[in-house]
This record gives C-alpha cells, structure tokens and sequence, in this order.
C-alpha cells in the first residue's frame, strides 16, 4: 500500500488540519467520569482529586490511561486531567470520533493533558496520535509534543515537549494514507 511520507523540522508553529472532519463523540461531555485506581484522594473544597496505581478513566468513549492521575475541577464543572505514565512506560488515550463510520482517535506519550472544556488532548514527550477507522490506521503523527483539537479536528505538532519548536530540537512525523477515489469517468464521446 502506497504511503504518502511527510518528514520536516519546524521551526515554527505547525497546525494541520488535512484530515477529514470528524468530531469527537459530541455525548461524551455530558457523560459521568467513572474513574478506578489503586488509591486516590480527594481534596473536595479545591476541587482536586489524586488517584495512583492503574488508573483508567472512562467518559462516554473517551478512555485514558497511566500510572498515576490528577483531575481538576473548574466553577462550572468542567474537568482537566492530567495523566502520568510509570517510569519505561506510556500514558494513554482513546476516544471515538462523530460520524457514520466506526471512528477512533488514540494517543499515547509520558504525560497526557485532557482540557472537557476545550476539549483538547496535550501530549507531552514520546508523543503519538493515531487516526483510526475501525482497527485500520488511516493518519499517524509522532513528535515531542503533539496538541489535537477534538473540536475542530486540527492538530498541531512540535519537535520539544514544551510545546514549541526549538531549532536543531529534531523532527516531527507523519503518515497519511491514500484516501479511496472515485473511478475516473472516461471523457463524453470516447470510448
């Protein structure tokens, strides 16, 4: 299978928005966060909650991942979460996108910050985020920092886990899968 390679330094801001719209599943914010853990804290008058061992939080579709997690809590109840991955490992997300199809988004690095009110994941250092339909990848993007807007379907990709780009920091990278044409129609009068 042809693939189409995009490999670039930047050195400046690089938001792409060349894949095809869908959302994130649109239910998922009005949906309870289930969250389960080794053990945790929660300190309810700051709004900040603690959870440590083999965290996994569930939202709708979204499901996120990692050794340990913090999840805030604004006056009007949208939550940011932040996940760290254990030590040799990665911190992961998964979350299915609108549309008529069987649409995945999944993501994974050594921090990972989710904003419910923006609704954009953070991806910080060993940073990848794969397009999905069904099981079959159709967009992969790997960098020190990658930031994706559920929202509007854009997102943007650094060579630091800062979440700038820094001349000489290195390289970011894509793979973009042809997409299926429709068959060519032959011209009016040949044959």
């Amino acid at each position: 299978m042809k693939k189409i390679l995009l490999l670039g330094l930047l050195s400046s801001v690089c938001s792409l928005a060349v894949l095809a719209p869908a959302h994130a599943e649109k239910a998922d914010s009005d949906k309870e966060t289930v969250i389960t853990a080794a053990h945790g804290d929660a300190d309810e008058v700051n709004q900040v909650r603690n959870l440590n061992g083999n965290v996994v939080l569930v939202k709708g579709t979204l499901v996120m991942k990692a050794g340990r997690a913090m999840v805030t809590e604004d006056p009007q109840g949208y939550q940011f979460i932040t996940f760290w991955a254990d030590p040799g490992k990665l911190a992961t997300f998964r979350q299915k996108r609108d549309g008529a199809a069987d649409l995945w988004v999944e993501g994974e690095a050594e921090r990972v910050e989710y904003d419910n009110k923006s609704e954009v994941v953070r991806l910080f250092s060993k940073a990848k985020l794969t397009r999905l339909e069904g099981t079959k990848p159709t967009d992969v993007a790997n960098g020190a920092f990658i930031s994706y807007d559920s929202r509007n379907e854009v997102f943007k990709l650094e060579n630091s886990a800062s979440g700038t780009s820094t001349p000489g920091g290195g390289s970011v990278r894509m793979v973009i899968q042809p997409k299926n044409k429709a068959p060519a129609t032959p011209a009016a009068g040949k044959k």
